[in-house]
């Protein structure tokens, strides 16, 4: 049977000692998933992204396969559905010579998948852009700090708006937006979440109609709906953003969601 929080690094079970350098300096990435039955929505793009971006913070490349070992020993044999992150590091890294191509270490975290709730959330929006937003880097402090000042406010989570007025994502997710032609996501420097890839090939292969275009506040009104999706729950409804309301539509979700799991499931 797993054992609940199990870690892992490199394949092998983790010490106090190799936890050292993630306490002391803050720099890697990172790509979270769910696992029913050793498989995976949209592994080829966790592995892509994870990839990608270890050659980026680190200078050097990363191995699918290897990555896919570690997880696959990870999760063993067990059958229930599970959530596994994995975070790119290195302890080889050499704060004072950054410059310098590291090999990277693998930790992956396994837990037992929960359930979150998929009622419509409230938004507030705050001017904020992520660093390096094409990167689901380890850099999470603002965005929990904004979440946390929208609950303060009354709200349930944060949006975040660039300098240039244009809406782009969330505090740790995507947004898009239902119009009478479809669906807008916002052209805005963001995290473009593996979730938000699966919906948009689904839509595709349904003949769903989307766009890319910029969201500004002010446009909010044009719009009847809309939701955000994520690792942890693929579509959720957003009731309003500071003070315009939106309304909850069931049939589009569900057509959404139908759209996210025509994506096939892919064996770790």
């Amino acid at each position: 049977m797993l054992d609940i929080d199990r870690i892992e690094i490199n394949g092998a079970a983790t010490r106090v000692e190799d936890l050292r350098l993630l306490v002391q300096t803050n720099y890697g990435h990172f790509s979270a998933m769910r696992v029913e039955n050793g498989c995976v929505r949209g592994l080829d793009l966790h592995l892509e992204r994870l990839e990608r971006s270890t050659l980026e913070l680190f200078g050097t490349a990363l191995e699918r396969e290897r990555v896919r070992d570690y997880l696959r020993h990870a999760i063993g044999t067990e059958s229930r559905p599970l959530s596994l992150r994995v975070n790119i590091f290195s302890r080889a890294l050499n704060r004072d010579r950054l410059d310098t191509a590291v090999l990277p270490d693998v930790l992956v975290t396994v837990a037992p998948a929960t359930s979150s709730p998929i009622t419509p959330l409230r938004l507030k929006s705050f001017r904020y852009a992520r660093d390096l937003a094409a990167i689901k880097h380890v850099g999470t402090f603002p965005l929990f700090h904004y979440r946390r000042l929208a609950q303060q406010a009354g709200f349930d989570d944060a949006l975040f708006v660039d300098a240039a007025g244009r809406i782009s994502e969330g505090s740790i997710w995507n947004i898009g937006f239902a119009d009478a032609h479809g669906i807008v996501w916002p052209d805005a420097p963001q995290l473009t979440g593996v979730s938000l890839q699966l919906l948009q090939e689904g839509m595709a292969r349904s003949g769903v109609t989307s766009a890319l275009r910029p969201v500004r506040l002010d446009d909010l009104a044009a719009y009847r709906s809309a939701f955000f999706s994520n690792a942890s729950v693929p579509l959720r409804p957003i009731a309003s953003i500071d003070a315009v309301k939106f309304a909850v539509d069931e049939a589009l979700l569900e057509k959404l969601r139908q759209c996210y799991e025509s994506n096939p499931w892919q064996r770790i």
